[in-house]
């Protein structure tokens, strides 16, 4: 297996992040790294992180500690899961899996105050309920609309 990793991301990431595609079917249901490294350096509050394989970036997500989550639980000590994505080229290869798998020791290292992950899916995206149900996240029946209908929110106690 590939040495897969979580790396708080870096400029020297930009390269390969920019050229991320995906098709449009699952776009709908996430954002790209690079409109959203745009936003995370306008935002404090958004922390982007890189899914490595032996170094190289394969995927990549947002952990959001603003104002919007509240709308996915009641306690500060949470972190929001965001934009998470793998590279077209590189899905199928356990990835998605194994970078969620090493989310909890990634949160432990660099905050480690934070006692819970949250999420929001998409009713319609199947796929990827199933991979956070796998992951350990837990589906309590609670939803919010999103920009593109109903959301599952998902939790993960740290």
């Amino acid at each position: 297996m590939n040495n897969i990793e979580l790396v708080p991301y870096h400029c020297e990431h930009d390269a390969i992040l920019h050229t991320f595609y995906l098709p449009e079917e699952q776009k709908q249901f996430t954002g790209m790294p690079a409109e959203m490294l745009t936003l995370a350096k306008e935002d404090p509050h958004r922390h982007p992180v890189v899914i490595t394989a032996s170094g190289r970036p394969v995927g990549f997500f947002i952990l959001y500690d603003g104002d919007e989550l509240a709308d996915y639980t009641n306690t500060s000590e949470a972190l929001l899961l965001r934009a998470f994505s793998i590279h077209y080229a590189d899905q199928g290869q356990g990835f998605a899996k194994q970078g969620l798998l090493l989310l909890p020791q990634f949160i432990s290292r660099h905050f480690p105050h934070i006692r819970e992950i949250v999420l929001g899916v998409n009713a319609r995206n199947q796929a990827a309920q199933n991979l956070y149900l796998k992951c350990g996240f837990i589906n309590e029946g609670n939803t919010k609309m999103g920009r593109h209908g109903l959301q599952h929110i998902f939790k993960m106690s740290l």
